[in-house]
């Protein structure tokens, strides 16, 4: 048999998906307790019990100067200018990644320029944006926007000018209008791929979130890895990076299920 038609059982095929992570973490604690070995006072790589009693002071004990529980207030911090960018991104790609895909004269005026956009590197402009748009809120959801919006726009036309012609011709033999065209052929094809395009930028978006957080924040999961890395304060950034990982793959999960629930045909017809 050769290797490519082997079919694996449940148990193999749940034994090679839990190995890697099982790898991971044995590397760690042999890893671990060599250094703690040699040095108990070690912070590069603290023992479990270190990181579960930081999880604790995080997560279970309000902090003495405000209160706040820091995990859950720097989360919800995050998730807000996370969501905000992403709802930005989303809404642009939909709107213009049609107008682009779909008339010829919006293809000229803006195609070429969202594709320069594209590859200016977003980081480059994070000075800029905080000198033009300050250090709030704004600048931070600003950066997550340029980062993927362009990138989603492109992708969105794509998909639309991909479109079979025949689809367009029959719905104008049939006497629809340049709008009933978009809403009844082009948006039921282009919606799945818009969840999956969001789906493939929450890397880039945790990215440009994380280090807009870095340099000019007083909350967030970024900005409290930056603020505790100055102590070496591992037991905190190893939970914190487990749990922004736990968070995108989450929201990663949730999308996939809403595209497979909104569109179940989408995945009969092999769209990704």
């Amino acid at each position: 048999m050769r290797l490519i038609n082997q079919r694996l059982s449940p148990p193999a095929l749940l034994a090679l998906k839990l190995a890697p992570f099982a790898l991971l973490i044995i590397a760690y604690v042999i890893g671990s307790a060599a250094r703690l070995a040699d040095n108990p006072a070690d912070k590069l790589l603290p023992a479990f019990s270190s990181m579960a009693n930081a999880i604790d002071m995080m997560a279970f004990t309000p902090d003495r100067r405000t209160g706040d529980y820091l995990l859950w207030s720097d989360t919800a911090a995050s998730l807000q200018r996370l969501g905000a960018g992403l709802g930005i991104s989303t809404a642009l790609a939909l709107v213009m990644g049609v107008a682009i895909g779909i008339f010829p004269a919006m293809r000229a005026l803006l195609g070429s320029f969202v594709g320069f956009i594209s590859m200016v590197p977003p980081l480059a402009l994070l000075p800029i944006l905080f000198i033009m748009l300050g250090l709030g809120e704004v600048s931070k959801v600003a950066l997550i926007v340029i980062g993927i919006a362009p990138l989603m726009i492109r992708d969105t036309s794509q998909r639309v000018m991909d479109l079979p012609r025949e689809q367009i011709v029959k719905a104008e033999t049939l006497s629809a209008n340049s709008w009933l065209i978009v809403w009844r052929v082009v948006l039921p094809q282009i919606l799945p791929r818009l969840i999956s395009s969001l789906r493939l930028q929450l890397g880039a978006a945790f990215l440009f979130l994380i280090a807009a957080e870095a340099i000019s924040s007083e909350s967030g999961l970024g900005y409290r890895i930056f603020l505790v890395r100055r102590y070496l304060s591992m037991d905190i950034i190893f939970p914190y990076v487990a749990w922004i990982t736990f968070i995108a793959a989450m929201a990663d999960y949730t999308l996939e299920r809403l595209r497979r629930w909104l569109f179940p045909w989408a995945q009969m017809e092999g769209t990704t």
